[in-house]
């Protein structure tokens, strides 16, 4: 099978490559500038083939016969949300989806699925509700994080139409190399961690193993497209994230962060750490995919006595 990871220098994307690499598939990385994680610079003679946006733009012919196209693509959100962060954060997810579709249809008969980044913040924040794939947001409950992944999944359809099309909507994707995780686990291990604002918000979280055994399991079964939700099925409130850390790390967790200090310092951001949502895998257990990591403290567990995630 031959992968196309756009994006694929990211976290997500490398743990991707890496795990696609090992089952003897033919992995392209697309990304604004070259890596120097690319075999050659590494001293391999195996591994991804390594491109840019700009080289496809001029020669996409290294993309012909490509069973699938994985969009990562995006600006971090892990940045104080101005006025120009906002543009970014959205007009790249725009910018790279709709370029993604532009190249999918320069050769016959192009990607057999495309696996389209989503997130779970479609759904907006609540406290109360719990979401699977068939749930919308409550009317007059938009935010900033609900209407950029609605608009980057409408660019996603209208792009890919008639193309078998996966909307991944992930939460926190925990592993030891990246993501949000090595930050929230930071003060825990300092011994100053503790619940974030009320602590009652609701954390969608998966275990990175299992965020890429989902997408491999999406590109193999036909039957599934649509919006798929890439999270454990024991969400948990930020609260009980941080007792579980608290007693697998064996560090205190006694210091809580208010809710008013973390929006003085970091903004309309802060809504990432005091808001969520219950979101549950229903699409992805009603397809029969298996968790290898379904409980949190396991999914900790595991991270903690192993650097591979």
């Amino acid at each position: 099978m031959k992968c196309v990871i756009f994006g694929g220098t990211g976290f997500i994307g490398r743990a991707l490559s890496s795990y696609w690499l090992k089952e003897g598939h033919e992995v392209l990385v697309v990304s604004r500038t070259k890596t120097t994680d690319a075999p050659e610079a590494m001293g391999r003679t195996s591994g991804p083939t390594f491109w840019t946006w700009d080289e496809l733009k001029k020669d996409p012919s290294p993309l012909e016969g490509s069973h699938v196209f994985v969009n990562l693509a995006g600006a971090t959100l892990s940045q104080r949300w101005t006025a120009k962060a906002k543009r970014s954060i959205l007009e790249s997810r725009l910018t790279t989806t709709r370029e993604v579709a532009r190249l999918s249809k320069l050769y016959t008969p192009g990607p057999e699925v495309i696996v389209q980044a989503s997130a779970v913040g479609i759904y907006g924040t609540s406290y109360s509700r719990e979401f699977t794939e068939n749930d919308q947001r409550e009317q007059g409950r938009s935010d900033f994080l609900s209407e950029v992944t609605e608009q980057w999944e409408a660019a996603a359809e209208e792009g890919f139409a008639g193309r078998r099309l996966v909307k991944l909507r992930t939460g926190v994707v925990l592993g030891n190399s990246g993501g949000a995780f090595p930050l929230m686990r930071l003060p825990f291990l300092l011994g100053v961690g503790g619940k974030i604002g009320t602590g009652r918000q609701w954390v969608p979280w998966i275990h990175l193993h299992d965020q890429i055994r989902l997408i491999d399991f999406c590109v193999k079964h036909p039957s599934i497209s649509g919006p798929v939700n890439a999270v454990s099925p024991y969400p948990v409130t930020n609260q009980q994230f941080g007792s579980s850390i608290g007693r697998v790390y064996h560090r205190p967790n006694w210091f809580p962060l208010p809710g008013p200090l973390l929006k003085l310092l970091l903004g309309e951001m802060s809504m990432l750490l005091l808001k969520g949502q219950k979101v549950l895998p229903a699409a992805a257990i009603q397809a029969s995919f298996t968790f290898t990591y379904p409980g949190l403290e396991e999914a900790l567990t595991a991270l903690k006595s192993s650097k591979q995630f």
